[in-house]
């Protein structure tokens, strides 16, 4: 205290004069309107730059928990839009999931591997948040893979780069159909068999799941046609397709339960027994 006292007496006569040019500065803006208006827009413009620069700060730290925040309505939309779609499409032919029910689940890739030839994810939903195997996985750009087992907080997914996973696609703008491979050459390109060489297809075509299992409903995003030939006996196209998903890049996916899933698979397994 002593030397607060010792300050403020050594330094009176500056501080004095700093006390006068104070109140008189504030009299000046006070009593002519130009000068106050300049001193408000200063000070809008000094407190305006802090304020900013403390906001960008803040949404960058709340960034992660926005794009979850996202994410998840991101999985409420899509759960509206094929439920909505799939009873709607008049075209849709498979009687056996045109009226089921799909529900979306938000999940975050923890493990990712794409370099092997059998890939495999690693997501942090599990038992307890309803998934089971043979549940389909995607991405807001396509498809991602396939559950294939599952503990309480976990899952591990069958990526589409992986030899052993054969998924049912057909061409956007047709009905003809056939079945997804990969060939283990490259991330970022799946191969579709089986499409007959009636079917009219060209370079840059949309390439989308055909609902024709209970797993992935129909319209699911895989990729486009880069290129094409037909096979050996010259009956059927062997095609690439450039992925629409980076999937050496995954964090939000989404996994799809069908609620008929076990009815559906009952009845055929029935008729395929008898």
């Amino acid at each position: 205290m002593q030397q607060i006292i010792n300050f403020i007496i050594r330094n009176k006569n500056f501080l004095l004069s700093l006390l006068l040019f104070s109140i008189s500065f504030i009299f000046t803006i006070q009593t002519h309107s130009y000068h106050k208006s300049k001193f408000i827009n200063s000070a809008n413009f000094f407190t305006g730059g802090i304020y900013n620069s403390i906001n960008n700060f803040t949404g960058y730290i709340n960034l992660k928990s926005q794009n979850q925040v996202l994410a998840e309505e991101n999985s409420r939309l899509k759960m509206l839009l094929f439920n909505s779609e799939n009873k709607k499409d008049s075209t849709y032919l498979d009687t056996i999931t045109y009226n089921g029910t799909y529900k979306f689940t938000l999940a975050n890739v923890i493990r990712n591997t794409y370099s092997g030839v059998n890939n495999v994810l690693l997501i942090n939903k599990g038992e307890k948040d309803g998934l089971k195997q043979d549940l389909g996985v995607i991405s807001s750009k396509g498809i991602v893979g396939i559950i294939d087992g599952t503990s309480k907080r976990y899952a591990t997914v069958i990526s589409v780069l992986n030899t052993t996973n054969k998924i049912s696609a057909q061409l956007k703008k047709t009905n003809h159909f056939g079945t997804l491979y990969w060939n283990a050459k490259s991330a970022s390109y799946i191969q579709l068999m089986d499409i007959p060489k009636i079917a009219p297809i060209v370079k840059g075509d949309t390439i989308i799941t055909s609902g024709r299992s209970s797993i992935f409903p129909k319209g699911i995003l895989i990729g486009v046609i880069n290129d094409f030939k037909l096979d050996a006996a010259e009956n059927y196209y062997e095609i690439n397709i450039k992925l629409f998903n980076d999937m050496t890049n995954l964090e939000h996916v989404y996994t799809i339960e069908n609620i008929d899933a076990n009815e559906i698979n009952k009845l055929l397994n029935k008729t395929v027994n008898e």
